[in-house]
C-alpha cells in the first residue's frame, strides 16, 4: 500500500512539472497583441517551417524545449508561433496572417526570430515596433537566451 501510494505521488508529481514547463505558442497574431499590451512583454515571432525545416527544428529541440528557456520566456516575452508547414494544414486566416507578417518583416530564410512590442496609437490602429532579430545560436538555451537578452535590452 505504501508502495502504491509512493506510486501515484511520484506520477502526480512528475505530471504537474510537465504541464508547468509547457509553454503557449501562440498563433493569433491579434490575440498575442492583447496579451503583450495588458502584460507590458514584448512578443518574440518565430519564423519557422516547423515541419520541414532542419534549423528549426533543431532551435527548437536545442533551446525552445529546454526548462531554461521555458522559464525566461514565462517571465519575458509573449511567444508567437508564424508557422509556415508544407505536409500540415493552416486556416486560410492563419496562411493569410503568416504571409503578411513574413512580407512585413522581410523574412527570407528560416527559423527568424524577431522581438517586436506593439504600440497602441487608438484603439483601431496598432504599430510593431521591432526590437531586433535572431535566428539559431549554437550554445543551446544559456547562448540564445544572451542573445536574445542583449535585443531586448535595447529596447
Amino acid at each position: 500500500m505504501k508502495k502504491l501510494i509512493l506510486l501515484l505521488l511520484v506520477s502526480f508529481s512528475l505530471n504537474s512539472f510537465s504541464q508547468q514547463s509547457t509553454l503557449e505558442w501562440h498563433t493569433d497574431m491579434n490575440k498575442a497583441i492583447e496579451i503583450s499590451v495588458k502584460t507590458q512583454k514584448p512578443m518574440l515571432l518565430f519564423f519557422t517551417g516547423s515541419d520541414w525545416c532542419g534549423w528549426c527544428k533543431r532551435l527548437v529541440k536545442e533551446v525552445y524545449d529546454k526548462p531554461e528557456f521555458a522559464k525566461w520566456a514565462k517571465n519575458n516575452v509573449v511567444l508567437v508561433e508564424i508557422d509556415f508547414p508544407r505536409r500540415s494544414k493552416l486556416s486560410e486566416e492563419t496562411q493569410k496572417q503568416n504571409r503578411e507578417l513574413q512580407q512585413m518583416f522581410g523574412v527570407r530564410g528560416y527559423p527568424t526570430i524577431w522581438f517586436v512590442k506593439p504600440e497602441t496609437k487608438n484603439q483601431a490602429s496598432v504599430n510593431l515596433s521591432q526590437l531586433g532579430s535572431t535566428g539559431y545560436v549554437a550554445g543551446g538555451p544559456t547562448k540564445w537566451i544572451e542573445s536574445a537578452e542583449k535585443i531586448l535590452s535595447n529596447k
